[in-house]
């Protein structure tokens, strides 16, 4: 026999939503479970885990997923750029230098 549900499927549900809401309204800010918990008398963890199912249900995780994906390879692109601009301002430097340098 299963142990009885603690809280209600409707605090979940309403839980789940303010967590979602404030997530997109401030997506830096932490503490988002901590306030919520404590507006609704849950405990944070309790909590985490009802907006982590949430997610995998709805997909979000695999739209984060994706766009950090994207991100990786957007740094990775732009890390290389770097590098070979890098290696081109040191070549010019090592140019003016000799050209500085008087021959003898």
């Amino acid at each position: 026999m299963p142990a009885p549900r603690k809280y209600p499927p409707e605090l979940i549900e309403k839980a789940v939503r303010m967590v979602i809401e404030m997530r997109t309204m401030n997506p830096g800010r932490s503490g988002i479970m901590r306030q919520v918990g404590e507006l609704l008398d849950v405990h944070p963890e309790v909590l985490r885990h009802w907006v982590k199912k949430s997610d995998a249900e709805s997909g979000r995780n695999a739209e984060c997923a994706m766009s950090a994906t994207a991100r990786v390879r957007q740094l990775e692109k732009e890390n290389a750029d770097l590098r070979r601009l890098n290696r081109i301002l040191k070549a010019a430097a090592v140019l003016f230098a000799a050209e500085l340098e008087p021959r003898q």
